[in-house]
């Protein structure tokens, strides 16, 4: 009785494209051993499918390779009853891989409907639907991966070795140079572009005007020709470009690697002077930015806020429009709601707010010398810079309580690090090397590496509570300062103005207070029961001790104000 045929689909891969336009290459060779073996098993009925699954160019290390994916797909179709492969780690190097495709294996058709298929190595003869076979193949992957692990370690440490002696490592040559016998050398025309790229920049101060005068005068990134013949840039140079130009330190004859920068072994093309110019101008762009100098209302906090989540607060505003014209509001607001992220935890509190708190607690703090040295006096050697501390630190203080805004700003992106809305309390985390730096001092080396991500924490009292349409921040026993609600002061006294008025004429009513003021009659009445407030009601108004939740629109929706003061106090919750 013959053997039931079995199907073998022979995969074969390289990793690399070197050597496969040869007539006869290392995919020939893996899919000769592998017919030979195949041939060997005709007895037990095995034949070589005539489908080619040949990956040449590709690593073992990822999924992402066409004749894999073809081969797979036609296993799941039951096209396939055996992979045969020269070596295990032709299929795959990586240990995670291989359980993916021994679950397509096992089960092709994914409900039990299609046999599983087998595996078999010619050098290693393994048979996956046993459990030995298994373990057998996983323990030689893992070798094959850590194989593969290692040589990436080589390589990274070869490149690193080659980058430290200042040697070009390859990748796409940029605009002023060419490669010989794989070495930059000068394009004299490019490299002249690339000057007046530097000059102009060095003129206009701003990378938005270096790029309408390049595309002004028609200025176009390299043109490079692949292996393959096809053409690819001359297109006009795009900011981001123009940016990696201006930081490329190639231009002066450095090779950068890993932060760090070695002599290269190629040409300059930009002199020390004016790389050092150009430089000089970026990073204050860049600390403008970052610090938000030149905005009109730039917000103290943004990228330092964050709720109890973890969630970042990002700046808003809303612009109201008011009789004298309009009005900003600035808000700080969760991510959640400005993604559309479905949740009822997102925060939109006003900035005024959390500035204030964040600005009060870090004068409280920096203005007080003898809590600044305790923290971080111990890193500080120099009896000079010991002395000009306390100094400073005033200064500083001072600064954030009376400062220009762009100056508070400057303050508080070096010296806080991360500010958190906790549920009953405000944390401040202040990094002790920017607060050092920001005081003058100077650390050593080794102290600003072992304390660059140490931080001094401080906290205020201070709760999110809901008053009116938005959340409010409600200070604590260490705030400063009362906070007067100005729209509820406001309320009080037209109130207070407009009974005077309709009292002293005995012409005028309400309709024609109502005409005069541009509100309605039921306006004005309910105006009229704000002036009954109780006296120490007001009174805590006027000086900001009022609950928090007592907001004007909430007085002026009162479907009712009683006349009895205490009774006042009970509907108001103030007894």
């Amino acid at each position: 009785m013959a053997n039931p045929k079995v199907r073998c689909a022979i995969y074969t891969r390289k990793s690399t494209e070197e050597g496969l336009d040869q007539t006869f290459n290392t995919l020939h060779a893996q899919r000769e051993a592998c017919e030979a073996y195949i041939q060997s098993q005709r007895h037990e009925g095995w034949a070589a499918l005539p489908t080619l699954y040949d990956d040449g160019g590709f690593s073992g290390g990822s999924m992402g390779r066409p004749a894999l994916q073809h081969l797979l797909d036609d296993i799941r179709a039951g096209n396939v009853d055996t992979v045969v492969v020269y070596k295990i780690d032709r299929l795959t190097r990586a240990l995670a891989d291989f359980a993916k495709m021994v679950e397509v294996f096992d089960d092709p058709g994914g409900n039990g409907s299609i046999k599983p298929v087998s595996f078999v190595s010619v050098t290693q003869q393994f048979n996956t639907t046993t459990s030995m076979g298994r373990l057998t193949l996983n323990v030689l992957l893992s070798f094959a991966q850590f194989e593969r692990e290692v040589i990436g370690e080589r390589v990274r440490d070869k490149i690193a070795a080659s980058k430290k002696k200042g040697m070009w490592m390859g990748g796409h040559v940029p605009l002023g140079y060419d490669t010989e016998d794989k070495m930059l050398i000068v394009n004299e025309t490019e490299a002249e572009t690339v000057r007046h790229i530097f000059r102009t920049y060095e003129n206009v101060k701003s990378v938005h005007a270096l790029k309408r005068t390049l595309d002004k005068n028609g200025i176009v990134s390299k043109v490079r020709i692949s292996n393959a013949g096809k053409q690819s840039g001359g297109n006009l140079i795009t900011r981001g470009a123009l940016y990696t130009i201006l930081r490329n330190h190639l231009y002066i004859g450095e090779i950068s690697h890993n932060g760090k920068v070695f002599p290269g072994q190629h040409t300059a093309i930009i002199d020390q002077d004016l790389w050092d110019h150009v430089q000089t101008i970026l990073n204050s762009n860049q600390v403008r930015t970052r610090t938000g100098v030149g905005c009109k209302n730039p917000s103290l906090l943004a990228g330092l806020l964050y709720d109890s989540e973890g969630q970042r607060l990002t700046p808003s505003h809303a612009v109201k429009k008011t009789s004298s014209g309009t009005k900003r509001y600035r808000y700080y607001v969760s991510r959640s709601l400005t993604t559309g992220t479905p949740t009822n935890k997102g925060l939109r509190i006003p900035a005024s707010d959390i500035e204030t708190i964040v600005l009060n607690r870090l004068h409280r703090f920096i203005s007080s010398p003898a809590l600044v040295h305790d923290e971080i006096g111990h890193l500080v050697n120099d009896a000079h810079d010991l002395k000009d501390l306390s100094l400073n630190a005033i200064g500083i203080s001072n600064k954030l309580k009376q400062g220009r805004t762009e100056e508070r700003r400057v303050i508080l992106s070096q010296v806080l690090k991360r500010t958190t809305l906790q549920e009953n309390e405000i944390e401040l985390q202040v990094s002790i090397t920017g607060l050092v730096n920001a005081l003058g001092c100077k650390l050593e080396s080794c102290q600003e590496e072992d304390s660059k991500d140490e931080t001094i924490r401080l906290t205020e009292k201070a709760s999110l509570k809901r008053c009116g349409m938005e959340m409010r921040l409600i200070f604590g026993e260490a705030s400063d300062e009362e906070r007067p609600d100005l729209a509820l002061i406001k309320l009080i006294s037209r109130s207070h103005r407009l009974i005077e008025q309709i009292t002293q004429s005995e012409n005028l009513s309400i309709s024609d207070l109502a005409r005069q003021e541009k509100v309605t009659p039921s306006y004005i009445s309910r105006l009229f029961r704000i002036a009954t407030l109780t006296p120490s009601l007001t009174e805590k108004i006027l000086n900001g001790q009022h609950p928090p939740d007592l907001t004007a629109a909430k007085l002026m929706r009162l479907p009712e104000l009683p006349l009895s003061w205490k009774e006042q106090e009970t509907s108001l919750n103030l007894s």
